[in-house]
């Protein structure tokens, strides 16, 4: 049995609405939430946020904008931030450049998306962040934005991302979700690690989840949408890296949910937050990764 203690109301805005919240601990015990803002998830102005809280989340504050962009091209911009081992907070950033400012940035015919480019930011305090710092990827893209930067036992640091089709609906490299990796605090991306992928390019495996287990074993899990049907027609799937570099697919979590996001809760047990399929609402499941089995508590 899950057990809800207390509830902090981060932000609310009848007509500007919010979407995709990650947090960060600060070393003083502070937490920076940042997310996005915009009158619809494509409009023009949709940028990310940050908010505070000093009381352990019951409070917080106003929304402040997160960074000036040097660049000016009209684009839609949204990071996600993290908290290195070293106390540094990083965000992992994207543009999406408005090409079709009269849509939201999806095409509905093709299931593309329109071309942009990934960023760094960096700070030790939440307040004064360094860059943006241009990430040259090992594909081209374009990629999907649903994750902050994982920093692993062995010093990597990791993107879990995913490849989509471009607007005219290419995919060139196909609809792989994968993890970008720098061996360098994110200087360089010269090569991904695999997650999940459908040989068919039907499935498309959408907003992947990443973490580092006891002993240097990676988890990840996606939310397994059909793009031919246009439905979510598996259930949540979990691959499980030992060696923390090579991934394959060990079965379903038999969570019928989508964006699933993962919490490392110490040694073997996760807890996940996903949005189900089958049932209204957002919903809290624990688990346990018995060697290579996902099991229920």
């Amino acid at each position: 049995m899950i057990e809800l203690r207390a509830t902090g109301l981060i932000y609310r805005n009848s007509t500007l609405h919010a979407w995709h919240p990650t947090l960060a601990l600060l070393p003083n015990g502070d937490l920076l939430a940042a997310y996005d803002l915009g009158e619809t998830i494509g409009a023009l102005d949709y940028c990310t946020y940050l908010a505070r809280s000093t009381d352990g989340g019951r409070s917080w504050s106003e929304p402040v904008a997160f960074f000036a962009d040097p660049v000016a091209a009209t684009a839609r911009r949204t990071v996600r931030i993290s908290t290195l081992a070293d106390g540094t907070l990083i965000g992992a950033g994207r543009r999406s450049y408005c090409h079709h400012p009269e849509t939201s940035g999806w095409n509905p015919e093709t299931y593309g998306v329109e071309q942009g480019d990934w960023f760094v930011l960096r700070s030790r305090d939440g307040i004064h962040w360094q860059g943006p710092q241009e990430i040259e990827p090992p594909l081209v893209g374009p990629y999907e934005v649903c994750h902050a930067f994982i920093e692993t036992g062995d010093g990597r640091l990791l993107l879990p991302t995913g490849l989509l089709r471009t607007w005219e609906g290419d995919a060139p490299d196909g609809l792989k979700t994968l993890a970008l990796v720098s061996y360098d605090q994110g200087q360089t991306w010269p090569e991904y690690i695999e997650l999940f992928a459908d040989p068919q390019d039907e499935v498309i495996y959408h907003e992947v989840s990443l973490v580092e287990l006891e002993g240097g074993r990676l988890l990840a899990v996606a939310w397994p949408f059909n793009s031919v049907v246009g439905q979510t027609l598996m259930k949540v799937p979990y691959a499980i890296a030992p060696d923390s570099k090579t991934f394959s697919v060990r079965g379903s979590t038999e969570i019928a949910g989508e964006t699933t996001k993962l919490l490392h809760l110490g040694g073997d047990r996760v807890l996940c937050l996903t949005r189900r399929t089958d049932a209204v609402g957002l919903w809290a499941v624990l688990a346990q990764i018995q060697d290579d089995e996902w099991v229920h508590l």
